[in-house]
């Protein structure tokens, strides 16, 4: 029976992995070996001295850290929760570093959206510094600190803030969806060097927008010549490719009386060009899409292939000749003729969208690149704090209005991370958009506890540390959208299918603190005798739950979003993860009989506690049992 890996997803493990998958011939007596990989590369291979790079005191050993594993875990908190045993929503208390990596294994691959508010680095506002021997004693030491500023006289000003950012970036990738966005507001301070390190981290090809976004109409004094009035979103997708659009925000009526154009299938404006014309778009970025339409001699139809030799041949480039691309491939073009507008112009024929009325009800108009409403410029969101709170007690958090057109632009379902979550103005938005239109999204709050002054109004309404705020202020808005819910219900009447059942409605959430893990690392050194002998029997720590080490293993197991269910077998406690996937037992004196018992379950995981068994022979009988009972993996901890 082999032990369970206590460790986090391996993210360097796992990407030589990918490198061995993809260029097995680059691989010698299971090691790669970069000089033939250079050979199978050939041209791609950049080797030049000089070339364009940015970089910083620090960056490779926090690429380093950021693929090194996590040796801690995400302690369950019933208590503070929310209607725990049945939402979906979650709101983890800890050094995001360190949860980013425990979501990994879960979570690789599945988050839909994801925005973040960081630190903008104003030489007063805190940034974390992370420490590569031991970031989880670390964390702990930080968190009990009254000021963590990073003041401009600092000699590694923007490293620090560098250094933290760019690890959290690499991690949140990875967690993203291959069709999801991330938001990241943003001002003056480090608005290049974010631009920078997530061009890097995401590439080029998947930049959507720079947004500058207003946030305070009046303006103020902060800046030197200038009142200042915006701050900036930048918008990058995991995989442009992907997808073929933004959803967009909610049209007006004045939106409407756009759509002046109209055929057999309704009312249509010009839509989008079908030409690529950012600088992601050039042929060599995108070669596949570079190919001639036809267009008939009376501008009527148009195809792939040549109708007639008086047709038109028009390929993708700008009025300057440079070759582009077209937004679509050959195929979706064939199937969707009828629904592009034909242009003859003086410098040659373009190719539109028709924009349909009905599609942009459903899907939203396209958000403009400027930012803007009066919601967000208004003291908006310190408002609606101040509302729920009735006090002063977080400083400038992002209006509501402003998230909860992210959201609409970014996600219809799915998960929704933010792990600089602050007052939690994420987490309302999304519960908001779902009563308002439906919508399953689930939102993952990441926020470090850090304590709130003194001489703060948080501070002496009783809330010592930002965490504190978060959850009550989901707790409170939940609750008011529900109550508008029922009483919208009630007064629409039950046979109004348009308004969100209350009933179902999640405005709750389950709460998770970062902690070290809750198993005892084997300690080889150790000379026995009685008092260590028995010291060493134990292999869960003291004042820790059994639920606490459960929820530890799903973290491993990459099975934390699942649904667990406590059963008896035999007399001994058993826990059901995602319907059979996993049986855990960490009860003690586990009989053959337990064995067999959980072996007729016919699950494809079994864990249980090393000193569940009351000898070897009884471990070594387990684990023959359960494979010869189908089982795939036996392992204990």
């Amino acid at each position: 029976m082999n032990k369970m890996d206590k460790n986090s997803l391996d993210l360097e493990k796992l990407n030589i992995e990918k490198i061995k998958e993809i260029f097995p011939n680059a691989v010698t007596e299971g090691k790669i070996d970069f000089d033939k990989l250079r050979i199978v590369l050939g041209d791609e291979i950049d080797d030049r001295v000089e070339k364009y790079q940015f970089t910083w005191n620090g960056k490779s050993s926090t690429i380093k850290l950021a693929q090194s594993p996590s040796t801690g875990t995400l302690i369950p908190s019933k208590e503070d929760s929310k209607n725990w045993d049945t939402s979906g929503n979650l709101y983890i208390e800890g050094d995001n570093l360190e949860v980013l990596k425990q979501l990994q294994k879960t979570y690789y691959g599945k988050i839909k959206m994801i925005y973040i508010d960081p630190p903008y680095n104003t030489g007063g506002d805190f940034v974390y510094k992370d420490d590569f021997k031991d970031n989880i004693k670390n964390y702990k030491e930080q968190t009990q600190q009254t000021s963590r500023a990073n003041p401009e006289t600092n000699g590694r000003y923007h490293t620090d803030w560098l250094n933290m950012m760019y690890s959290r970036l690499m991690l949140a990738k990875n967690l993203l969806s291959d069709d999801g966005v991330i938001f990241i507001s943003i001002d003056d301070n480090e608005v290049n060097n974010l631009l920078k390190i997530v061009t890097e981290i995401f590439g080029e090809s998947n930049f959507v927008a720079l947004l500058p976004t207003i946030m305070n109409f009046k303006g103020n004094n902060d800046q030197f010549g200038f009142s200042g009035t915006h701050e900036y979103t930048l918008v990058f997708m995991k995989n442009i490719e992907s997808r073929n659009d933004l959803y967009g925000i909610s049209l007006t009526p004045e939106d409407e009386l756009e759509y002046s154009l109209e055929d057999s299938l309704g009312k249509y404006k010009q839509g989008a060009t079908l030409m690529r014309t950012g600088a992601a778009g050039a042929r060599d970025k995108r070669p596949k899409g570079y190919y001639p339409i036809f267009v008939s001699s009376d501008f009527s139809c148009i195809s792939i292939n040549r109708m007639s030799e008086n047709d038109y041949e028009v390929f993708p480039k700008t009025k300057e000749g440079k070759e582009m691309s077209w937004r679509r491939s050959p195929e979706t073009l064939m199937s969707s003729t009828s629904e592009i507008i034909i242009n003859q112009t003086k410098s040659g024929i373009s190719f539109y969208k028709k924009q349909r009325l009905s599609e942009d009800k459903i899907n939203g108009k396209k958000a403009k690149t400027l930012f803007y409403k009066p919601e967000y410029s208004s003291g908006n969101g310190t408002e609606q704090l101040k509302k729920i709170f009735n006090d002063r007690i977080f400083d400038a958090p992002k209006p509501l209005d402003l998230i909860l057109d992210f959201l609409r632009i970014g996600i219809k379902d799915g998960y929704v991370l933010d792990f600089f979550s602050g007052s939690a103005t994420t987490a309302h938005a999304v519960m908001q958009l779902n009563a308002e239109d439906g919508g399953n999204r689930k939102f993952i709050m990441v926020q470090l506890p850090e304590l709130t002054d003194e001489a703060s109004e948080a501070y002496k309404a009783g809330y010592k540390n930002i965490c504190e705020i978060g959850k009550e202020r989901i707790r409170r808005a939940g609750d008011q959208i529900k109550q508008e819910l029922i009483e919208k219900k009630n007064k629409a009447g039950l046979l109004d299918d348009n308004i969100v059942d209350p009933a179902t409605f999640d405005n709750g959430f389950k709460v998770f603190k970062l902690e070290s893990s809750n198993i005892i690392p084997w300690d080889g050194t150790i000379k026995f005798d009685e008092d260590t002998l028995f010291s060493q029997t134990e292999v869960i720590k003291e004042n820790r739950s059994n639920l606490d080490v459960l929820y530890e293993i799903m973290l491993k197991y990459g099975v934390y979003d699942k649904p667990v269910q406590e059963f008896k077998l035999n007399g001994k406690t058993m826990y059901d993860v995602a319907k059979g996937y996993l049986i855990v037992c960490l009860d003690n004196n586990i009989t053959l009989e337990d064995v067999k018992e959980i072996g007729k379950l016919k699950p494809r995981n079994v864990i249980f506690k090393e000193s569940g068994f009351n000898n070897d022979n009884d471990k070594i009988n387990a684990t023959y049992t359960l494979e010869k009972l189908g089982v795939e993996e036996i392992k204990s901890i």
